[in-house]
């Protein structure tokens, strides 16, 4: 089955929202009191509820959150946590590694410091690999074994003849069209991986298995196939779709999704910032940078977002200073910018929050 070409209207997204609107979609975080000392903030409703633990990863006191970008899951629950940290501070690591329970386990990567953003975790054969963007004056991305250790790391894909003159040679804190500023993965089902250049040229790069860039898709644009920020994808290979590309086009406020050749297929509008994705089983996870959780089912009609209603969401833009510099204002149950967020193998959701202290919370799915 392929998906056939559909362009889901704002208008249509909303009367899909409001047909389902509760305590999942809009409705004020539940508090469950288990004893008068002892309480549970609960997100959604029904078959999608979930306990939410914020602050979930604790960090040893030689080391400080500065932004956290991106979140990732190993096969055995330990979890992976970028931010981007701060270029001056050389010898504090990027990436850190917690135990299922989120406790701290080892910490690397002081080689994105000041630009650290992407992070995932794939399987390959018997072994698992992290594969790891970096923008800013970094322009880099990068595989690496769990312990830190680098496989490869690649920079501007000068074939592609989309960067301007020495784009890989010698990488500044340059913005722009030319410019290459990587921020996410997915991985081809072939063992390659395609690599989105969010922050600069627009474009989607497609690698071999061995690291070898073959093709680009995308462009600057707002017509299908074209991208405002094309921040974070996936592979939507969920039950009885034939897998395909899906893309977080953030500042166009959509998702588009694609053959894995690159060719349009779909486009959903009706987000406000969408920065990534993530599957589990037949749903699809949005994470919205404009402070919520997008639960998407297998014909992508909305049955939840979690994490925001009228009133925060009023909150947030009213803020002053801006409320991921201010966590005295941050409400239980509430997301200020969830800009990553991946489930683990039980369901469960991550999610790692660009706020200026860091922030990575848990929700534990409870149905």
């Amino acid at each position: 089955m392929s998906f056939s070409r559909h362009t889901q209207s704002r208008r249509d997204f909303l009367k899909t929202t409001a047909a389902g609107t509760t305590a999942a979609l809009f409705g004020a975080p539940a508090i469950h009191a288990d004893s008068k000392t002892d309480s549970r903030v609960i997100l959604g409703s029904g078959d999608h509820k979930y306990e939410v633990t914020h602050d979930w990863a604790q960090l040893p006191s030689e080391f400080t959150w500065q932004t956290t970008h991106n979140v990732a899951v190993d096969k055995d629950g330990f979890v992976y946590v970028i931010h981007e940290g701060r270029a001056e501070q050389t010898d504090h690591p990027s990436i850190f590694v917690f135990d299922p329970k989120g406790k701290y386990v080892r910490s690397f990567g002081k080689q994105f410091q000041g630009g650290g953003h992407g992070l995932e975790v794939r399987q390959e054969g018997t072994d698992q690999f992290l594969y790891v963007t970096a923008y800013q004056h970094l322009k880099t991305f990068a595989k690496l074994d769990l312990k830190g250790e680098t496989v490869w790391q690649k920079y501007a894909p000068m074939i592609s003849k989309c960067y301007a003159e020495g784009e890989a040679t010698n990488p500044e804190k340059v913005w722009g069209r030319d410019r290459f500023l990587p921020t996410n993965f997915a991985f081809h089902p072939d063992g390659g991986f395609y690599l989105a250049d969010g922050y600069g040229a627009y474009q989607i790069h497609r690698y071999d298995k061995n690291g070898l860039w073959l093709s680009a898709f995308g462009g600057e644009g707002k017509e299908d196939g074209k991208f405002k920020l094309p921040h974070g994808l996936w592979i939507d290979d969920r039950t009885g779709r034939e897998p395909s590309v899906v893309v977080a086009d953030r500042a166009n406020a959509r998702l588009q999704w694609f053959t894995l050749d690159g060719k349009h297929l779909q486009t959903m509008t009706g987000f406000i910032l969408p920065a990534n994705l993530d599957t589990y089983q037949d749903l699809l996870l949005v994470p919205d940078l404009a402070s919520r959780i997008t639960l998407l089912d297998k014909d992508n009609q909305v049955i939840a977002q979690l994490g925001q209603d009228k009133e925060w969401e009023k909150t947030m833009k009213s803020a002053k200073p801006r409320m991921r510099e201010t966590p005295d204002q941050w409400q239980v149950g509430r997301f200020v910018h969830p800009h990553d967020a991946c489930f683990d193998q039980n369901g469960d959701i991550f999610v790692a929050e660009w706020v200026a202290t860091g922030r990575v919370s848990k929700l534990k799915r409870l149905s």
